[in-house]
């Protein structure tokens, strides 16, 4: 009882290490992407926060199946290097006598990786997909940031305001750049807001302003000064996906309609906590160090067995989805390949041992 509370205790507490430097990876990532597009108008400001809280959700699932493999690779790898794996051997404990505390440990993350991947990711997609689709619908004037020169979705118009007034729906310094019938027209104003009409219509209302038009190359050119210029806001409408992909269905929504794609995507969200279990206990084979070969060595080979494990799902995903793998078979090749593996590993090191303590 000892040797399992001590060794779960190390793992959940570098699993937590783990997770709390993934995240803020993931964080940094997402809000510099997103205040970009903020910057640029392509996205709300108000609208970050949200999206940066949905993409965690879409990585939790493979963010947890990365820690457990690291937190179990370097206990028990730590656990070498202090000797510390001496004194339990000489104890007589064997190699798989790890593998009960590293299930111990390794099966309520499965459990709650399961919840997220069958569930709150595809939930969490769903919802990042459609929260876009209404960021798209709306107007030009909602993108518009002060300082900087937006353009129309049709790229018929550039809209431009210097500054913010008093009140938060004044601008001040409107710049209009809009081109009809090949004649280019231009509008600057002193002020202008947004007036909505009994009809439902939305109008940019311009004060005290000039205009000018004509067609670029002439002479033929025209100016006016206004004291009230107004321009229709045309609205937009939420268009849906006429075919979502199968990562923002749910799982009852990908069993009811088994194409080759949703089978394919069943199989990566049934894969994500069946690689928690199987990578947490192929770490503790992989965790020896060896002090001749050099104490990164395993590591190194470590990092190369997950990428070359995840590699392969991603792989035999594809494969599914485009029907060169049979439908029902899926992704667990893969997983009967590490499981091959592991049990050759976990044999090797156990007979090995006993020839020491035979030689001994």
């Amino acid at each position: 009882m000892i040797f399992e509370r001590s060794l779960i205790r190390e793992f959940s507490l570098v699993a937590l290490a783990v997770v709390a430097v993934l995240l803020a990876l993931i964080l940094t990532r997402l809000l510099i992407l997103l205040l970009g597009k903020a910057a640029g108008g392509e996205v709300l400001p108000e609208a970050v926060i949200g999206l940066i809280a949905f993409g965690i959700l879409t990585y939790l699932p493979v963010l947890l199946s990365i820690a457990a493999f690291v937190a179990v690779l370097l206990t028990l790898t730590r656990s070498f290097r202090d000797s510390e794996m001496t004194v339990w051997f000489t104890s007589g404990l064997s190699i798989a006598a790890w593998v009960k505390p590293v299930l111990r440990f390794a099966l309520p993350i499965a459990v709650i990786c399961g919840v997220l991947s069958l569930g709150i990711a595809p939930w969490s997609e769903a919802q990042s997909r459609e929260y876009r689709r209404l960021l798209e619908s709306r107007d030009e004037l909602s993108a518009v940031t002060p300082g900087v020169f937006v353009e129309s979705r049709q790229a018929d118009r550039v809209l431009f305001v210097d500054k913010l007034s008093e009140r938060d729906d004044v601008v001040n310094n409107v710049f209009v750049q809009s081109s009809q019938a090949n004649r280019l027209g231009v509008m600057v104003a002193q002020k202008g807001f947004v007036e909505n009409a009994p009809n439902g219509d939305r109008f940019v209302v311009l004060l005290n302003g000039r205009r000018y038009e004509g067609t670029p190359g002439t002479l033929d050119y025209r100016m006016a000064d206004f004291d009230r210029y107004m321009l229709r806001i045309e609205p937009r409408e939420a268009k849906k996906d006429a075919t979502p992909p199968a990562k923002s269905l749910s799982t009852l929504q990908l069993l009811d309609a088994p194409t080759p794609h949703n089978i394919a995507e069943l199989h990566w969200r049934v894969a994500l906590p069946f690689s928690v279990l199987l990578m947490a206990i192929l770490a503790v084979p992989l965790s020896f160090v060896n002090p001749r070969t050099g104490r990164s060595w395993n590591l190194v080979l470590a990092v190369l067995a997950y990428a070359l494990y995840n590699n392969l799902l991603s792989i035999f995903q594809a494969w599914t989805a485009q029907e060169k793998v049979p439908i029902w078979l899926g992704l667990f090749p893969v997983h009967l390949a590490v499981i091959a593996l592991l049990a050759y590993l976990l044999s090797r090191q156990m007979v090995s041992r006993r020839w020491f303590r035979s030689g001994r």
